[in-house]
Parts: C-alpha cells; structure tokens; sequence
C-alpha cells in the first residue's frame, strides 16, 4: 500500500480502483472530486485519501448506488453507507451461517491453502450451484466491502479472486460436455476496459451446469472480433459481463454498434453490476439482473426454439 505521503498516477487509481481514466476526469470536471494536483510534467498526481474514498465510491456503485451523490459525501458517511443493510449481498439463497465470515478469516489471515481446502469442502457439501449463489456471490460483496474500506489488503483480494477463479474453471472442466448438437451456443466475454472476470466466470459456470455449450474468450474483446469470432463459433447468445467500473455510455454505444453487427438471431445478454447501465436498456439486449435469472432464461430461449433438443442438465 503506498504511503500516506505518496502521490498515484492516474493510470495506477484506474487500476487499482477499476475506475476508468475518462470516469475520474468526468468526475473532476462533474463534480469537483477528485480534485488531483500536478506533477513536475504537468500529470495528474492523486493522493492516498483521494484513492481510499475512490475505492470505497467504486463498491458503492456496484451496490446500486449513483455516483453523483456518492462523490460529495465525506468519507465517514460513505463508510456508514457501505455498512448500511441496503448494501449487503443479494442472493436467493441463505447465506450459509458462519460461513461468510470464516472465509473471511481466511482471507485476512492470507492463509491460501487454508481457503483453497475450505472453499473445496464448500463446494462438495453445497453443490456447484448452491456454492455460487449462496457463498461466492456474498463472500465477493463482502470482500469488496473490506477491501474498500481498507481493512483488506489488495494483495489479499486478488489472491482471493484467483483462489476461486481456478476452483471455478476446475469445475467447470469437471461438468460433463455437451454434445456437439447441444443449444444454446453461448459465447462469454467483456467489452475493451471492463477487466473484471469473476462475475463471467460465475455466469459460464451456470450456463454450464443448465447444459449450454460454451465458449469463453475471457475478457476486454473489441466488439468487431466479439462479432467475428460469434459468427465462427455460429453462437446462439453473446453473454456479456459489466461492473460499475465501466463507463456506462462506453458500454451501452458497445451495445448498440454491437447489436447492429451481429445477426439478428443472434442474442445478446447483458448481466453483471453496472447500476447505470441496467437502467438504461439498448434495443434488442436481454438484461440480466440476477445470476439466478440465468437459468430461467435459457429454459425461455429453449421454449422460442423448440426444435432445440435440451440437453441433461447437471447438479455438480
């Protein structure tokens, strides 16, 4: 973590915070904050407290909140926020009692191995699809809400995110494949600057389990090769994931240019936690509020193409 004393390139906040160059200097001009100084060659230089209250802005935003009235309250009352009931993670399910919070032992106490085996015994108890919704969906708010209030160190978040990242891919591998014939064809990704790939993974782990056939090309894929590479795969769904640390115009022009390249018959879904973009509905574009609307959807898109066989599904 830098030093109180030290100053962060604009390039280093948007990577730290996930929050686009062009979000901070709407905001600068929009809003007055932040309010960087200048460097000896004239770039801007951020504080350290400017990056803790961008951060904990960022984790508000992906609970639903607007940032034009989040940048002008101080920082004391965005943490009481973040604490706030208001924000807390939204599942389907339960959360597991006490699982939540001795997960999150394991993370502060960096205890990789330690989370790795009790992330696995969670999974084998709970089922792949209960282990998303009911534990990883949750545990990632909470994270995030740490995180943002620097009482978790970055280092402890990634190492947390690539702990369930290869648990995930791992049991994806795991789920039988489909055959060849199966439908939907659902190609994953995100669009140039969203570099955020968890939700997209907890999304294809889902897919997967409802029987589609999917293809992922991880993520920040321009649009034009998002198109391209939908038609070789001869794709059914382009499913994309969005958080608020994408530009919501950025994101719903990439909609739109992107709807008008495809075919028609070619569907676009749009998921993940974007408040602004979820208000905000391209033509042509199935919003995905929920994870858990994933599997609703598709038993929809089997029901408008009934000569679609649908396959096995799977409970893993």
């Amino acid at each position: 973590m830098p030093k109180p004393n030290t100053t962060l390139s604009i390039a280093a906040v948007e990577r730290d915070t996930g929050l686009s160059k062009d979000t901070l200097r709407v905001w600068e001009r929009r809003y007055g904050f932040p309010q960087p100084e200048r460097d000896a060659f004239g770039e801007r230089a951020y504080s350290q407290l400017e990056l803790e209250k961008l951060r904990v802005i960022r984790r508000m935003m992906d609970a639903g909140h607007r940032p034009g009235r989040l940048v002008k309250l101080p920082m004391v009352e965005l943490l009481s926020l973040g604490a706030s009931p208001t924000t807390k993670a939204k599942s389907d399910h339960a959360e597991p009692s006490g699982e939540i919070q001795n997960h999150m032992d394991l993370i502060q106490a960096h205890d990789i191995e330690g989370l790795r085996r009790s992330l696995g015994q969670a999974h084998m108890r709970m089922g792949l699809e209960g282990f998303v919704m009911s534990l990883v969906a949750p545990l990632n708010v909470r994270v995030g809400q740490a995180w943002a209030c620097g009482e978790l160190d970055i280092f402890k978040e990634h190492l947390y995110t690539e702990c369930i990242q290869s648990l995930l891919r791992n049991a994806i591998h795991s789920i039988p494949a489909p055959e060849r014939s199966s439908r939907p064809r659902v190609m994953l990704t995100t669009f140039p600057k969203e570099v955020h790939g968890l939700g997209l993974l907890m999304a294809e782990t889902l897919f997967a389990l409802q029987g589609c056939a999917c293809l992922s090309l991880g993520t920040q894929t321009p649009v034009p090769d998002i198109a391209r590479a939908a038609a070789a795969y001869n794709a059914d769904i382009v499913a994309l994931s969005f958080t608020a640390s994408i530009n919501a115009n950025v994101a719903f022009a990439g909609l739109i240019e992107l709807r008008q390249t495809l075919p028609a018959p070619i569907e676009i879904w749009a998921g993940g936690n974007c408040p602004s973009l979820q208000r905000r509905n391209a033509p042509r574009v199935q919003q995905i509020g929920k994870l858990s609307e994933i599997t609703t959807q598709i038993e929809g898109w089997r029901v408008a193409n009934p000569l679609t066989e649908p396959p096995a599904q799977h409970t893993i």
